[in-house]
């Protein structure tokens, strides 16, 4: 009987098989250092836009939009992803001047500025994720193109022996399929985890429209009042 360990397996392999196995192998370790690389860099991320809204919060209670646009414009560098759309808001809005001669020139052009910059912090999360959606899709097929030659190949050197019979073809078989397995042992965690990083930037893409629509909300605010200060003046002199 042929021994089917999976050294034995390797040992019969033909050319062709092991280099379908070794391109496995390389997109599985790539698909491995995509993963690695994004889980730490959504986790600091997170964090450091934790850290800057909570200081950016702070901020702009205790000192206005002024004094937090100018924090915001120092603490830019570890804001993640969140802090770095609000800081390019906060940016716009010292850009414009306050809104001092133009409020609603100001409001728009902070507006603008948020929506860029998080299409931006969009596609910077994303990195990566185009080699997990590759190797979620070709894998398969990688390891099925493998087999297919496998068993022609065993066919033909039955054909050559002039014998037949399944246990003429059967171990030739076995380390065809091999090639399939090993292409959806890739596969299916690249799946896994392409799906679960899509899930996670969306979630994070939804917070960065949160907080933009809330940073707006309180440079309207911070414009109406400073508009009004005038008029409050006015009626307090006479």
């Amino acid at each position: 009987m042929q021994p089917f360990t999976l050294s034995e397996l390797w040992v019969h392999m033909g050319p062709f098989a092991r280099a379908v196995v070794f391109a496995l192998g390389t997109m599985s370790l790539a698909s491995v250092a995509v993963t690695a690389e994004r889980a730490v860099a959504f986790f600091r991320s997170r964090r450091d836009s934790l850290r800057f809204i909570a200081g950016l919060e702070r901020a702009i209670g205790a000192e206005g939009l002024d004094a937090a646009a100018l924090a915001a414009a120092e603490g830019e560098a570890r804001a993640g992803h969140v802090g770095r759309v609000l800081a390019a808001g906060l940016a716009a809005y010292r850009a414009t001047g306050g809104g001092l001669h133009s409020p609603g020139l100001t409001l728009e052009s902070v507006a603008r500025a948020l929506e860029r910059q998080a299409q931006r912090e969009h596609q910077t999360l994303r990195a990566g994720l185009g080699v997990l959606a590759t190797v979620a899709t070709t894998a398969p097929f990688v390891g099925l193109l493998g087999t297919v030659v496998g068993i022609v190949s065993a066919f033909q050197a039955m054909a050559a022996a002039g014998a037949g019979g399944l246990g003429t073809v059967s171990a030739g078989i076995a380390e065809a399929l091999v090639t399939t397995a090993f292409g959806l042992l890739v596969a299916i965690p690249a799946v896994m985890v392409h799906n679960a990083t899509t899930g996670w930037i969306e979630a994070r893409t939804v917070d960065m429209a949160e907080a933009s629509n809330e940073l707006l909300d309180a440079v309207a605010r911070g414009l109406d009042a400073r508009e009004a200060a005038p008029v409050r003046d006015a009626r307090g002199a006479a």
